[in-house]
């Protein structure tokens, strides 16, 4: 059975090459670890060979996303039953740098989906310079047929939904984190399929107070926060990247238990706190409305 246990990296098309690799090395603090024949740039967290990679383009655009899998499971016969399915899906090998084998398949949006169980693992470190983030949290998708979407992750994937925020956004995940997936209707509204935002974990409000002091310094006008979300309770703040991608900074994410409740926290709305429909996603009252949201649509519709 395919399990995804973690967002491994995402690849992302850039129309300004060189400011990306700048931005996400020496102000997001990611190592890079390996330039490839066609210029792509990959770049790690700290552990893994990459968790994100750059590919010049004259786009901007998420070209595909990774997940890490059990090393348990047998992609060949994952590749039969996808086939039974009626999806189209590939076994690659040595397709890229750090996976050896990987199945590929598309989701509803035709966002390419990469399954790998082992990558290299060269451990560049974590950096003391830039923001350095934990990890990769989660990716944001504007899906052009959100419950389509969310199904297919559900039901091929074996995702678990979470939250919602009326029929704007859907919150789903692989492992213990509130969410791995946004699956939005930024796609529905714009008429394709287009990524929302890019978030990555940091350590704690020292951190991320640091971390925007960080953008300050360079130029980079914080967005929207930071302000905690009702969905999830992490507390956020938004900026851009140099090609425009929205890029969430985060952290104190609600954490899924083995029975389907959060772990409590003090600033929960209900105790137990449970699976449910939001109507807004901030708690403290800083409007939703005309901020982040608009921002990425605004990019899009440009």
């Amino acid at each position: 059975m395919i399990q995804p246990f973690k967002i491994g990296y995402i690849d992302l098309l850039c129309k300004n090459i060189e400011e990306m690799e700048s931005y996400y090395v020496n102000i997001m603090g990611l190592s890079l670890v390996q330039t490839d024949e066609n210029k792509t740039r990959y770049l790690s967290t700290g552990l893994d060979h990459h968790n994100v990679t750059l590919t010049p383009s004259n786009q901007s655009s998420l070209m595909r996303i990774g997940f890490q899998i059990s090393s348990e499971c047998d992609l060949k016969k994952e590749n039969k039953r996808l086939k039974n399915l009626g999806i189209i899906s590939e076994i690659k090998t040595n397709s890229r740098p750090g996976i050896s084998e990987l199945l590929e398949l598309k989701d509803p949006d035709g966002f390419i989906i990469q399954l790998y169980t082992n990558i290299e693992m060269p451990a560049p470190h974590f950096k003391e310079k830039g923001i350095a983030p934990n990890k990769l949290g989660h990716i944001a998708l504007g899906s052009v047929n959100p419950a389509k979407s969310v199904s297919f992750y559900n039901k091929i994937l074996n995702f678990k939904i979470t939250d919602k925020i009326g029929e704007r956004a859907n919150f789903i995940t692989c492992n213990s984190d509130h969410h791995v997936i946004n699956v939005c209707n930024l796609g529905k509204l714009i008429g394709m399929p287009v990524v929302y935002h890019i978030a990555f974990e940091l350590r704690d409000a020292s951190h991320q107070y640091k971390s925007l002091d960080i953008l300050q310094k360079n130029n980079i006008k914080v967005l929207w926060g930071p302000t905690r979300h009702t969905a999830g309770h992490n507390i956020a703040a938004y900026h851009h990247d140099p090609d425009g991608n929205v890029v969430e900074l985060f952290i104190e994410m609600d954490q899924v238990l083995p029975n389907g409740i959060f772990e409590p926290r003090p600033w929960h709305e209900e105790l137990p706190m449970k699976s449910k429909q939001w109507t807004d996603n901030a708690a403290w009252g800083t409007s939703y409305a005309q901020t982040i949201f608009d921002y990425a649509l605004q990019k899009y519709k440009n």
